[in-house]
């Protein structure tokens, strides 16, 4: 099956690294992505949730991009987070997002006005006529108060070629099924919460826009494989083994404990921006005694 756009099948949202006062710390933003890229990435997602996009500047995103492109390379492809709650902002940050030249962008469901399924599709119908990037819808009603059905999803994707995939950060594997049923075939739907991605693979969902891939994306990307090449065994066996580090990375608000694991190897600092805040010395513990375990069984 030929998609509309391929953007992958590990995609990482990934976190933007900061100092202790909470500058961005470009040089670790590069040798980040370099690493996400030698571990599994397909495509990269800057300026997302997981990237604090709540507390970025346009100048700030802009630096990330490129911080991001000259360490990829065209290695892999470049989202951008370009949503809102105001139609016409979106708008404005899709044209942004274009003039950056990324090759795609994730566009969130607006947030906190709660809009209605007809207010889902003129927001997006708008945001696509902007534009001529690929665009993924996110769906996620625990951080947007309101549900993006199934019906509008496929009205958009049969209205707007350039809206290519859906990011669907909700564990109703019903909806999956209803969303395979009713979308073109060569819409893609990326699980957006890494502890379904091999359901939601069972179900046709193409791969996940990742958290745990920033520690283990080349296993993500087996995991993913080995389902697709008909090695359900191993792809179960992968998913009970990482299972434990998909919860713990949200046992505080997201990116929180991905970061703290990020500087428990080594890769970037874990200081995060307020109003987030760091993980607590029994917190820390706890979740690198899950990291530690399972990277010791995946050694044996």
């Amino acid at each position: 099956m030929v998609l509309r756009y391929d953007c992958g099948e590990v995609i990482t949202a990934m976190v933007t690294p900061m100092g202790k006062n909470g500058a961005i710390d470009y040089d670790k933003v590069e040798s980040l992505a370099e690493h996400l890229v030698n571990s599994g990435s397909d495509a990269i997602l800057v300026a997302g949730t997981t990237g604090e996009s709540p507390t970025l500047t346009n100048e700030e995103e802009i630096e990330l991009v490129n911080s991001v492109k000259r360490a990829v390379k065209n290695r892999a492809k470049i989202i951008l987070g370009a949503g809102s709650n105001s139609t016409a902002s979106a708008i404005e940050y899709s044209k942004f997002a274009q003039k950056e030249e990324v090759d795609a962008i994730l566009s969130v469901v607006p947030y906190y006005n709660k809009p209605n399924q007809k207010g889902m599709i003129e927001h997006f119908s708008a945001v696509a006529e902007s534009t001529d990037l690929p665009i993924i819808l996110y769906n996620i009603p625990s951080r947007t108060g309101v549900n993006m059905l199934p019906e509008t999803v496929a009205f958009l994707a049969n209205r707007h070629k350039n809206i290519v995939a859906l990011k669907q950060s909700f564990g109703d594997m019903d909806k999956i099924t209803e969303l395979k049923m009713l979308c073109p075939q060569d819409f893609a739907i990326y699980s957006g919460d890494d502890s379904l991605t091999l359901p939601m693979l069972s179900l046709g969902a193409h791969g996940v826009i990742s958290v745990a891939s920033h520690l283990f994306g080349s296993e993500m990307k087996s995991m993913i494989r080995n389902f697709k090449t008909g090695q359900f065994l191993a792809a179960k066996n992968m998913h009970q083994t990482l299972y434990p580090v998909f919860k713990k990375l949200f046992m505080a608000p997201n990116p929180i404990p991905v970061k703290a694991a990020l500087a428990h190897k080594g890769i970037i600092e874990e200081y995060v921006r307020k109003p987030l805040v760091t993980l607590t010395t029994a917190e820390k513990d706890e979740l690198f005694q899950v990291l530690d375990s399972i990277k010791t069984e995946l050694n044996n």
